[in-house]
């Protein structure tokens, strides 16, 4: 059974950074496309970003340029870089896992103050 832990949210003051962490544990790491999507109170779950295990990485244009999405097969870890972050960015983060079916993590709260 495939699952997945994110970790490394928190309060963070605009313009700060924080990176999150998501370990899938119960099957094969690199034949996932492993994705960031995030969702704020009040709104719909939204794309964030997403990399494939070929190291392919596609991202919402609201995050270019200040998000990284990275992947380690290794440590069967998909990280998630943010930078310049602005209170917009505020919302919980999920960490997905997709290969014949999606699979979702528990999420993660990420706070940015103005």
């Amino acid at each position: 059974q495939v699952q997945l832990v994110e970790s490394g949210g928190g309060l963070v003051q605009a313009g700060g950074s924080l990176r999150l962490s998501c370990e899938l544990s119960g099957s094969i790491f690199k034949i996932y496309t492993m994705g960031w999507y995030r969702q704020a109170p009040g709104k719909q779950r939204e794309f964030v970003a997403q990399i494939t295990g070929a190291g392919l990485t596609n991202y919402a244009d609201s995050v270019k340029g200040r998000f990284t999405i990275s992947r380690d097969n290794a440590k069967n870890t998909v990280y998630l870089q943010m930078n310049s972050l602005s209170p917009e960015d505020t919302a919980v983060y999920y960490c997905s896992a997709r290969f014949a079916t999606t699979v979702w993590g528990q999420g993660t709260q990420v706070t940015v103050s103005s």
